[in-house]
């Protein structure tokens, strides 16, 4: 395994960052295609960021931009296991690697409550996204009933750090959370690769 893919992936990112920062429907578009690129390959993510935690989903920092206008992010889900009803207050792509995962959207009624809207299932390959302009507030669930499932997210900040919201779904009132992160360390993607066997 080596990281060399992960490594070219955050340089074109860094590159699309650095030609369209603040465009979002251009980061999207763009960003959509450089993360589909990425999550065709299953050969390229250290264990050590797919490791599931039975207690709870695992969110763990593969990459921040030093200026934190994205940040790439792996989520590994345990069987079962799912999210609140949340936001991210900033858009975000979503690219499966392994297994699946289920999400559906959530509208808020002129009302306040939260109204369930569509779900989508993501397999392999497939991409997902999220924005406060497209759509903002989902839950996302493991859809492998007996194996983890591993997602890929880029977002446009260190959303690790940004305060976002979890929904009480009987009510729709928001509670703040930050989520940090699940490791105090990243990947070395600037390491040597393997020699050729």
């Amino acid at each position: 395994m080596t990281t060399e893919r992960l490594k070219t992936f955050i340089q074109d990112f860094t590159r699309l960052a650095d030609a369209h920062h603040g465009n979002e429907p251009a980061m999207l578009a763009n960003g959509e295609l450089l993360l589909a690129g990425l999550v065709a390959h299953d050969d390229w993510l250290p264990e050590a960021f797919a490791q599931p935690n039975p207690e709870r989903y695992t969110q763990y920092l593969l990459h921040c931009d030093p200026l934190e206008r994205f940040s790439v992010v792996s989520f590994v889900w345990g069987p079962g296991q799912k999210t609140p009803v949340h936001d991210h207050m900033v858009w975000g792509l979503i690219g499966m690697l392994r297994g699946s995962e289920t999400e559906t959207h959530f509208e808020r009624a002129a009302d306040g409550q939260l109204v369930p809207g569509g779900s989508a299932t993501l397999r392999p390959g497939m991409i997902g996204r999220v924005s406060p302009t497209i759509g903002d507030i989902h839950v996302v669930s493991n859809a492998v009933p007996d194996a983890p499932s591993v997602s890929i997210h880029v977002y446009g900040a260190n959303i690790g750090m940004v305060h976002r919201h979890v929904f009480d779904v009987a009510t729709g009132a928001p509670k703040t959370f930050v989520s940090g992160y699940s490791a105090d360390v990243v990947p070395n993607v600037w390491s040597m690769p393997p020699a050729s066997a």
